[in-house]
């Protein structure tokens, strides 16, 4: 099924192996020459098995040369319209054995551990994300940043450290970002330098290429681990007390207007994701991103995402134009993924007309701003209300804001739990429920903090708690939240 060219500026065109001259001749060197093979192949990037202790290991600039050498060789070799019709460990197989003899006929010298490494490399390149799958096949990682082909850093427990991961070149590079934006039907070259796309598990992308990026692509990976977080487990990492994360859990299932609100990397998304939870399985959930990140389990979900323009600049499809066509789907309830502008004034109408138990996330420090943030993206929007009247459709909408953060020692939290109440002439009135307080830190520079309650012990949405048969586990968890004992 794979071909040799009859090249005579290649050494396995002119001796073939046994085995490999009886295969198929491939059909033009326009298909051999290929550096990507069709988007079939590699729909699913396979997993190596040792991939996650290879991305910390040095390799030297012969290495690399070798890579380079083999490489060239293989692609001259097969045949990728073939390769594309096999299963992923099938043509995995096919190509470490051809990678095998490339290296027997062109009497490569290398340690066994050097093969392997080298064996995977190529394989990862040819059907996966070259040497990103390492990084990819960890769990802890949280974001993995990629500035140019030779620079690489990680995040891993909220820390950032530069790993000795890199590219063959800048070609090889852009290469891999087309791959991935392809996938979603996107699409990243100098006419369209910018572009969001997600990988099949849902992990976020960010792709910034030449021009803009003077030095190499610039790629950024938000990753999602495999096992998706629960309340349960942010209690257990001290993101919150075992009191809030029940009033959360009450939040979602009384449909309370929710808005999630947080710095970068503050834990926005996985916050909403815990949230939706325990939304009732047989609501109608209509959930509108850029990139769809949100993984929600009801089986009544319809997910929409927005669309770039085509190469002549038409065909735009903006958050905007979601949202409001999500009232004409029939929907119970709307989850904006992240709200960046005057969308957020469709949300807030939808919020206010029916649609309650609503959630989006928007980028603020505390809740406070995130008022105000919503207030200036409606003025954004070209509405020419008077300020009052805007304040009074974002207080009469959102019921509880949550805020995340991101602590300087690199932990999340969930800082506070605020329930929106009013206006008090042009200002909006706000009361917390929970707060989180800084009391130190340990010898290891680890911040030491508490959850604690304010004290409130009837809020504003205790008639809908009740109106849900929830007001006696609303009042049991408001008696039972006091001041706890610092957690680090």
């Amino acid at each position: 099924m794979f071909g040799k060219r009859g090249n005579s500026g290649s050494g396995i065109g002119r001796q073939p192996p046994p085995g490999v001259g009886t295969l198929e001749r491939a059909p033009s060197p326009a298909a051999a020459r290929a550096p990507e093979p069709p988007r079939a192949a590699i729909a699913s990037p396979p997993i190596a098995p040792v991939a996650a202790q290879v991305e910390d290991r040095q390799r030297s600039s012969s290495f690399y040369e070798t890579k380079s050498q083999v490489f060239g060789a293989l692609i001259e070799a097969i045949d990728l319209s073939q390769l594309a019709k096999l299963d992923a460990q099938s043509a995995r197989e096919e190509i470490r054995d051809i990678v095998n003899e490339i290296i027997t006929i062109k009497n490569i010298v290398m340690s066994i551990a050097e093969q392997e490494d080298l064996l995977e490399d190529i394989c990862n390149d040819v059907l996966g994300y070259g040497p990103l799958e390492p990084l990819l096949a960890r769990d802890d990682i949280a974001d993995i940043m990629v500035n140019g082909p030779n620079t690489v850093y990680i995040e891993v427990s909220g820390k950032i450290s530069k790993t000795g991961v890199r590219f063959r070149d800048a070609a090889q590079l852009m290469n891999i970002c087309q791959r991935i934006v392809s996938q979603v039907g996107r699409r990243v070259d100098e006419s369209s330098p910018i572009c969001d796309a997600r990988l099949p598990d849902g992990s976020r992308v960010n792709v910034i290429a030449p021009p803009l990026a003077i030095d190499g692509a610039a790629l950024t990976i938000r990753k999602f681990k495999k096992d998706k977080l629960t309340l349960e487990q942010l209690v257990k990492y001290g993101s919150i007390s075992p009191e809030g994360a029940e009033i959360l859990r009450i939040i979602g299932r009384v449909r309370c207007n929710v808005v999630v609100s947080g710095g970068t990397g503050s834990g926005k998304t996985t916050l909403l994701n815990c949230l939706t939870r325990y939304i009732d399985s047989d609501e109608r959930i209509i959930t509108c991103e850029d990139a769809a990140e949100l993984q929600l389990q009801q089986p009544h979900v319809v997910r929409l995402e927005t669309r770039p323009p085509n190469l002549e600049g038409e065909g735009r499809v903006t958050m905007t134009d979601l949202v409001k066509n999500c009232l004409r789907m029939r929907p119970e309830r709307i989850i904006v993924g992240e709200v960046r502008g005057p969308e957020v004034f469709d949300l807030l109408q939808a919020m206010n007309t029916g649609h309650d138990g609503s959630m989006g996330t928007i980028h603020a420090n505390s809740p406070r701003e995130c008022l105000s943030r919503m207030e200036s993206m409606i003025a954004m929007g070209g509405f020419s209300l008077p300020a009052k009247t805007v304040r009074e459709i974002i207080v009469g909408s959102v019921d509880i804001i949550v805020q995340a953060a991101r602590l300087r020692d690199g932990s999340r939290r969930i800082t506070h739990i605020t329930e929106v109440l009013g206006l008090e002439g042009e200002t909006p009135i706000t009361q917390d429920l929970f707060v989180y307080e800084m009391v130190g830190e340990d010898e290891d520079g680890k911040i030491v903090g508490r959850h604690r309650s304010t004290g409130i012990g009837r809020p504003k949405f205790w008639d809908r708690a009740r109106y849900y048969n929830e007001d006696k586990r609303l009042a049991a968890a408001l008696d039972a939240a006091e001041v706890g004992e610092p957690m680090r």
